[in-house]
Formats: structure tokens, sequence, C-alpha cells
């Protein structure tokens, strides 16, 4: 994974590097963009899935489950091929392993282990939105009614916050906080190798996208947008079950943190009748570290573009019907 996203970063560069090559056929002048984005967004981690083993991007997506992200940005463009964005989301993500439809295939260890969560979250990060066709434009400034696909790559910050259903004894329902639940021995003094986990992580959003110019200042855009993080405990589950023994020795017998981080540690007795199904004990296979989180998105775009005066658009204007015939 480090190899392909250094990879990856490597050819942005150089692709950045040849297009400020190319800036003297283009204008020079700084155009800023504001805009609003909306639309739905997935979660791709331990939790949910689909039939067979588990994998990664869209091979796990649960269409069911799929929430919204909104936003709003600003961006300011050098050139015309070049828009420097910097953006704020808001969202949600969920994800259930008993909404797995199970065919008897790998899926069905992960439906048996009957985890959920659902987590808010809060994103910020400045990408680069890279526009090739600008550069075989005759004129780059007259955008109105072009179609332009780009990419985008960038680096940002979020923060989220895994909760589950905890089941009272009176049958009702409440959603609880996770991470203080150390339900799998993070920081705890018996577990020295599991460290505790921030709520907020690095993330690297890379996508494509196409923008439709509506009209001189008005544009259109839909874009998906992929999250790298560097987290596997979006979803609270990551490595392996531990013993109910420790709970009850790091926060107190009777104490109620206790008897939630029992159950929210190993859910499975939930979908077999009360009882822990086998496989699922002290040590066993509660997630896979290897595999770091992520999330998704797919908006809608509406922005508008602040145009001033330029030697292009005077001459454009110019030669679009503003001559005039000389007087007699």
């Amino acid at each position: 994974m480090k190899t392909k996203l250094n990879s990856l970063k490597k050819a942005f560069s150089i692709v950045v590097i040849l297009l400020l090559l190319q800036q003297s056929n283009l204008s020079a002048q700084v155009k800023l963009e504001y805009g609003f984005m909306y639309g739905p967004s997935n979660f791709l981690g331990d939790l949910g899935g689909n039939s067979g083993k588990g994998g990664s991007f869209l091979k796990d997506n649960m269409i069911s489950l799929t929430r919204f992200m909104s936003g709003a940005y600003i961006g300011f463009s050098p050139f015309e091929f070049l828009n420097i964005k910097i953006s704020a989301s808001i969202g949600r993500v969920d994800a259930a392993d008993s909404l797995i439809n199970g065919k008897g295939g790998l899926e069905e260890a992960r439906k048996a282990r009957n985890q959920h969560f659902r987590s808010a979250i809060k994103e910020a990060y400045l990408s680069a939105e890279i526009y090739p066709t600008a550069l075989l434009e005759y004129d780059a400034n007259d955008v109105i009614y072009k179609v332009r696909p780009y990419a985008l790559l960038g680096i940002g910050v979020f923060q989220f916050k895994p909760q589950a259903q905890f089941i009272k004894n009176d049958g009702s329902k409440e959603w609880t906080d996770l991470k203080p639940l150390r339900t799998e021995g993070q920081g705890m003094p018996n577990h020295p190798d599991k460290k505790e986990y921030n709520l907020t992580e690095i993330n690297i959003p890379y996508g494509i996208g196409i923008k439709y110019f509506v009209t001189q200042d008005f544009a259109v855009s839909f874009e998906i947008v992929n999250r790298k993080t560097f987290t596997d405990y979006i979803d609270d589950v990551s490595t392996d079950y531990i013993a109910n023994e420790d709970f009850y020795a790091y926060f107190g017998q009777s104490s109620d943190l206790a008897a939630k981080a029992v159950q929210m540690a190993n859910k499975s007795a939930f979908a077999n009748g009360g009882n822990y199904r086998p496989g699922f004990g002290i040590g066993a296979k509660r997630g896979t570290a290897t595999n770091n989180d992520a999330y998704y998105s797919s908006s809608v775009k509406v922005s508008i573009r602040l145009q001033t005066e330029s030697k292009s658009k005077e001459k454009r204007t110019r030669g679009t019907g503003s001559i005039r015939c000389p007087k007699i």
C-alpha cells in the first residue's frame, strides 16, 4: 500500500510540473471560485460487506447503508488547467454485519460476528484539481458551455466518533461511544501492544470528476472522491477479542462501563441465542488490522466564479458581436 501511495504522489507531482511548463499558453490571472456540494457517502472497512472474502473499495460496498455528506469549498485558479481548493464537509457513515446477504461462503463468519457501528464524519482538506483538456483549448479563458473532466488529489484531516447500540436490561437501546470502552484492550496495562487510537486523523482524498460551465461564472460538477486513511478504527474493529475479565479488571466488576464494554466487544451472542459462537473467543480474529478503513462520496457541486476583466476577455468580446459598423 505504501508503494502504491508513493507512486501516486510521484505521478501527480510529474503531471503538475509538466502542466506548469505549459503555463505560457494560458492566462496567469487568478480566478476565485465558491461552491457547495452534496451527495451520498459509503464506508469501506472491517464491518459489513458482500458475499465471499472481504475486499477493498467497491467490492464490499453496501448500497443499503448509503448516507450523505454535504460541504462547501473555496478555490482559486492560477491557470485554467489548475484549481487549488480548500473544502470542508460533514456527514455520516454506517456499517452492520447483520445486513450481509449470507450465501454460505466466507461472508458467514462476518455475519455471525454481528458487529455494527455509526460515526459522524467531519473533514477538511486541501486539494488540486487538474483539467487536462484546458491545455487543448484555443481560448482557455472562455469557459461558457464547456465540459471539462478533471482529476483530484489532496491531503486533509478528519474526525470520527464510532458508536454502537447498547441493549439495556429492559430491552431498550441507546447509542454508546465505543472508544472509551477499549473494546480490543486499547490502552489497557495488560495489553501493552494495543495503543489507543485517535479520533482525529489524516486522510488523502483522490478522485475524478467532470465540470460543465452553464455560464461564464456558473458551473455544475459531479465527482467521486475516495479517502485513504491511516486508521483501522473508524468502525472500532481492527484486531482480536480479549477476555471479559480484562474489562472487569479495568473498569470495575460491577461498573456500567464494564457491562457496556463486554457487550460491545463481542456481539456474536445476540445472533446465537445468547451464547457466544465458537471461534469468537479470546484471541480470535475480530478484524483485519492490515487493511485500514476508508470512505468515499459522490457529490454534485454547484460553483460560482468571480470574474474580472482581462485582455483575453476583452479580445473575446470584441470578436463575438460587439464590433460595430463605421459611421459614414
